[in-house]
């Protein structure tokens, strides 16, 4: 069609019993009409309205979740219960590194603690040194895990969570934060292999050094601190543990 032509319309003859009925002409409707339009629209606000209701969905209050636990010991175990003794020995070993002391649970980055923890906390508190100095951190809970990171683990590995139809919270809770985390460290695929295989082999080296892109205390980092030249030797201390809890 030149730049002077009009769009062409459709003409369909129809069939005539007699010469004297004329041709019923059809027109094409043209693709985005008012209807259209006004779906579009719709849709476009039907969008909005389940963002919007997502969101305040997320921040509603929820049942306050009961008090996190304190520990004597400085390795402590873990809350959770039962599972493979080598991963159990792991994650005592990480938090050691990562939130060493009495309760590890409600830890956040720069040493403050919270007091609900029916969610991952999300405090961006600001890294004053090392080589992220000038950003900021929402690592919380004994693994120090920051914010994205948990709610990309928690639909895969979070054993209850809550909410209803397409909306889900993740407790997070310190039994949770243990099962996440063990479930995390159980899956193969993710690491592309299998670590309680090569803890039972004592290739706790090459663990930590897989690791050290996640946690970077273990060694194998960008921010060693007070603790990581003693990791080997935390775990094997609560490797035995939980080999004699175990019977």
């Amino acid at each position: 069609m030149t730049d002077n032509q009009q769009p062409s319309r459709s003409v369909v003859p129809a069939s005539t019993t007699n010469n004297s009925q004329l041709p019923i002409t059809h027109y094409q409707l043209p693709i985005t009409t008012p209807l259209l339009r006004i779906g579009r629209r719709r849709l476009v606000a039907a969008g909005i309205a389940a963002f919007v209701l997502l969101s305040f969905l997320r921040h509603l209050p929820q049942e306050k979740s009961p008090p996190d636990p304190t520990f004597e010991s400085n390795f402590p175990p873990l809350v959770m219960q039962g599972g493979d003794p080598y991963i159990r020995a792991l994650m005592r070993t990480i938090s050691a590194s990562e939130a060493n002391g009495s309760r590890p649970y409600s830890l956040i980055y720069g040493g403050q603690r919270v007091s609900d923890l029916s969610r991952h906390p999300e405090r961006c508190i600001t890294i004053v040194n090392g080589p992220n100095k000038g950003n900021c951190s929402t690592a919380a809970g004994r693994y120090q895990m920051i914010n994205t990171t948990w709610y990309a683990l928690a639909p895969r590995y979070h054993p209850q969570p809550s909410g209803f139809l397409f909306w889900q919270s993740y407790s997070f809770e310190a039994r949770y934060q243990d099962k996440v985390v063990y479930a995390w460290l159980n899956d193969s695929q993710e690491w592309g292999t299998d670590i309680a295989e090569l803890l039972r082999q004592g290739k706790l080296d090459r663990v930590l050094r897989l690791l050290s892109g996640t946690w970077t205390s273990l060694g194998y980092g960008i921010e060693d601190n007070a603790m990581t030249s003693s990791l080997p030797r935390i775990y094997q201390k609560v490797l035995q543990q939980e080999l004699q809890d175990r019977g």
